[in-house]
């Protein structure tokens, strides 16, 4: 029987990380496992869950929540018919197929490697969340053939590694490529739909070493998922009223400067312990 000390407060630890991923969410359209992954990292450190299949476990149920969060962002878009279906079609096998393969290098490899990958593709998203343009391209047009057979896997493996959506890497690709951000943050979110869905399935039949958080399936825990769930569905709200009372620049710059100093705090953690 678990202590029911330690459960209240690996609860109360959970809801405010659940509601901080959601004013994030709202307020500047940032995937919520952007924020998930490293603070259920700490979180379950401080508790004493420090195994060495820590990250996993981060990363599977960040992307077990995004399966909820991004049918619901995907239903919503396409109501207003933002979703560019022809892109999402073409894009989500490759994408599935990267996402397993994220999943399969994610189960195989030593948590500290995981957070190094984090680390470093946590840098490269807040620096282009901090300097990048509305105004950069690469083409007209989407990517087809050779191009979108590469960036497709690499797509969803990325996000994988990261457990994370289809916004932080899918938005800025669909921008570079001239897709309009409304049409881009929509068509991602159904890009999140197939990155997590597949790799979900997969870390649910992982089996973590060492000592794991208390009601944990596979690699998937719970309380963190309902929890985070139910908050971000609060104050999600809360974010988008926000960020229509505000100008986003700043705040999204505030934020990139956030996402490097735990990109940065994670690997430090990694390589000095």
């Amino acid at each position: 029987m678990e202590d029911t000390g330690l459960i209240l407060t690996m609860l109360a630890l959970l809801a405010v990380i659940g509601a901080f991923a959601g004013v994030l969410a709202g307020l500047l359209g940032v995937g919520g496992g952007i924020v998930l992954v490293p603070a259920f990292f700490y979180a379950f450190q401080t508790l004493g869950f420090d195994g060495p299949n820590l990250m996993q476990i981060c990363l599977a149920t960040s992307l077990a929540t995004i399966v909820i969060t991004s049918l619901r962002s995907l239903h919503s878009h396409n109501r207003k018919g933002a979703v560019d279906w022809d892109i999402l079609k073409a894009w989500a096998p490759g994408i599935v197929v990267g996402a397993l393969l994220g999943m399969l290098v994610a189960a195989s490899v030593r948590s500290v490697a995981l957070q190094v990958l984090f680390g470093v593709l946590g840098i490269v998203v807040g620096l282009y969340l901090g300097f990048g343009r509305a105004e950069w391209r690469l083409a007209d047009a989407m990517p087809k053939g050779l191009k979108r057979a590469i960036l497709s896997p690499l797509l969803g493996f990325l996000s994988v590694l990261m457990g994370i959506g289809g916004g932080s890497f899918g938005v800025p690709l669909m921008t570079l490529y001239n897709r309009p951000i409304h049409r881009a943050v929509a068509t991602a979110s159904g890009f999140g739909v197939v990155i997590a869905v597949p790799s979900v399935i997969g870390f649910l039949l992982y089996t973590p070493q060492g000592q794991i958080p208390p009601y944990s399936v596979g690699a998937v825990n719970l309380p963190a998922f309902f929890v985070v769930i139910a908050m971000t569905l609060i104050t999600t709200p809360w974010g988008v009223k926000l960020a229509h009372a505000t100008d986003p620049k700043p705040l999204r710059r505030t934020f990139a400067v956030f996402l490097l100093l735990v990109a940065l705090n994670m690997l430090r953690k990694a390589i000095f312990g």
